[in-house]
């Protein structure tokens, strides 16, 4: 796997696990454009990849994501023509990385804090955990900006359900952490000084499971509401079927009857 930094991304590889900076801190990393293409490239690098247990994200110098970039946007109404939507393109951009993000193999970990708007709102809804660091402001401000949240909302509806999706869109409110958190937006509170702590017992959490498996489970979880639960039960058993019999599962299982540690737990 080849990775580098980039103009709108700063990237650190610690083992298994790909720290993910989005770092334009001068436009609170709001999402250009670049950036998209950039984390879509990371992901799709990595999707296959199992020794990238977990991707972090976060945002520089105290903000993760102030949404999308007004200049991108009004750069592309600007090279829209009568067959060629260009805003259109860049919408469904984003769209495609939110996707690319849901159904990543590796455990994916948002660490929010200050700014966590449109675009990053998405980002946390489509991540695995996502922490909550206080001080925190959760917003859909594209209503107020008269326009739509049209590849979030989607994502924010499978987070959040229906109503309260609904409650946030039309509104527009801002969501301190508390209230994040009692939405199920974010799982873990976390203190204004307190962030690389909680990354590093999350990480120690997911250390624990084997990276194949927790693949498995994620996209197992993903079908639920798009195919009859009768065929994700019987694909679901011969998945488990050929893991189980596997060096990996027969490994782990060993590692639990005789209560040492399985390898994938010290690596």
């Amino acid at each position: 796997m080849t990775l580098a930094s980039t103009d709108t991304l700063a990237l650190c590889r610690d083992g298994g696990w790909l720290h993910v900076m989005l770092n334009r801190p001068d436009k609170r990393n709001a999402m250009s454009l670049a950036m998209v293409n950039d984390l879509l490239h990371v992901f799709e690098t990595i999707q296959d990849d199992r020794s990238v247990r977990a991707v972090i994200l976060r945002g520089a110098e105290g903000h993760f994501c102030s949404g999308g970039d007004i200049a991108d946007m009004q750069q592309a109404a600007a090279d829209s023509t009568g067959e060629h939507d260009a805003i259109a393109a860049l919408n469904r951009r984003f769209g495609a990385l939110l996707t690319q993000v849901d159904g990543a193999g590796a455990a994916v970990v948002a660490v929010c804090e200050g700014a966590v708007m449109g675009g990053g709102f998405g980002l946390a809804c489509v991540a695995d955990i996502t922490l909550a660091v206080e001080g925190a402001r959760f917003r859909l401000p594209e209503t107020s900006l008269g326009i739509t949240p049209a590849q979030i909302a989607p994502f924010i509806v499978q987070r959040l359900g229906l109503s309260q999706a609904r409650r946030l869109a039309v509104t527009g409110a801002t969501l301190d952490v508390a209230e994040a958190l009692r939405l199920g937006l974010a799982h873990v509170h976390v203190a204004a000084d307190g962030a690389d702590e909680a990354v590093s017992t999350v990480l120690g959490q997911i250390r624990r499971c084997e990276p194949g498996a927790v693949a498995a489970t994620k996209s197992i979880m993903r079908t639920v509401g798009s195919a009859p639960l009768e065929e994700i039960l019987d694909s679901a058993a011969v998945d488990f079927a050929q893991r189980a019999r596997s060096d990996a599962a027969q490994t782990g299982m060993l590692a639990r009857l005789t209560r040492t540690p399985a390898p994938w737990a010290m690596s």
